[in-house]
């Protein structure tokens, strides 16, 4: 007599999910520059088509493809630029592109205009911005470095791990009970100390940074990795959604998996550009 399989259940997709999406990443990054362009170049696809996804379901009317031609002008722009296949120069065209949004909603006799102009361009400041960013940290080197842009994932996902593993042992003081009532100042310093600890064991072999620029950025992924994770959960709330999407079994959406990312690659530009100085 045949036995039926019994379905995963949330933890075994969780954990399926998270190893074959951990492999697609390492192997796309480190594959070549091509194959890491196109992956983040999905992810900012899918990212922009979840945000305003959320936004319609709750009434909203963010111009949809307006957006998206922003946000794949900006991440296609931030590789040229760094890839060195666009002078800097070009760039003056920016603000007039992103300004068509406002002549664009001209013609869609939409109730609240200037909200709908405001969502579209927030979905490309928030979600498409910071993966055209990540290509001046792939750059840092004057050539495509996937050691940084991996050490910035193993960083981000050992945050994430010793804030998990720590709030569960230890936590007992809130972080943001309003925003998230299961994070705990607790876990957060479980997770800084871990992306610290990892940043030092990096810098033996990946060595396209100093061991005091790993260390930087591991603080910086401590400190708004998780500031990243109350943004998309704010963002949720607001818009009174458990999770951003189900693209990702046992993970949620693309904002709910990558919203540490979005929130730290700024800051490590930041810092990166600044040390240069």
């Amino acid at each position: 007599m045949e036995q039926t399989k019994k379905p995963l259940n949330n933890f075994q997709q969780r954990v399926l999910a998270g190893v074959i999406g951990g492999a697609v990443f390492i192997g796309a990054i480190y594959f070549s520059v091509w194959s890491f362009f196109l992956l983040f170049l999905v992810l900012t696809i899918l990212g922009q088509l979840e945000f305003y996804r959320l936004l319609s379901e709750k009434g909203y009317h963010p111009q949809r493809s307006v957006g998206l031609l922003l946000g794949v002008g900006a991440y296609l722009v931030g590789f040229a630029a760094e890839y060195g296949t666009l002078a800097t120069e070009w760039l003056f065209l920016m603000p007039p592109i992103v300004l068509l949004a406002l002549i664009a909603e001209l013609y869609r006799k939409k109730e609240l205009p200037f909200v709908n102009v405001a969502f579209t361009l927030l979905g490309v400041f928030y979600v498409a911005a910071p993966f055209a960013l990540l290509h001046v940290l792939a750059f840092q080197t004057d050539q495509y470095s996937w050691q940084i842009v991996l050490g910035v994932m193993f960083l981000i996902w050992s945050s994430d791990s010793g804030a998990y593993a720590a709030g569960k042992s230890f936590g007992k003081h809130k972080l943001f009970p309003r925003i998230s009532p299961g994070k705990t100042w607790e876990g957060w310093a479980g997770g800084l100390v871990l992306a610290v600890v990892v940043a030092w064991g990096l810098s033996f072999f990946f060595q396209d940074l100093s061991l005091e620029l790993w260390l930087g950025m591991a603080v910086l992924i401590g400190i708004f990795g998780v500031l990243g994770d109350l943004v998309e959960s704010m963002l949720k709330r607001s818009l009174g959604v458990k999770d951003s999407g189900t693209l990702i079994p046992g993970h949620g959406g693309i904002l709910d998996r990558f919203d540490s990312l979005i929130m730290v690659i700024p800051f490590l530009v930041a810092f990166l550009e600044l040390v240069r100085l």
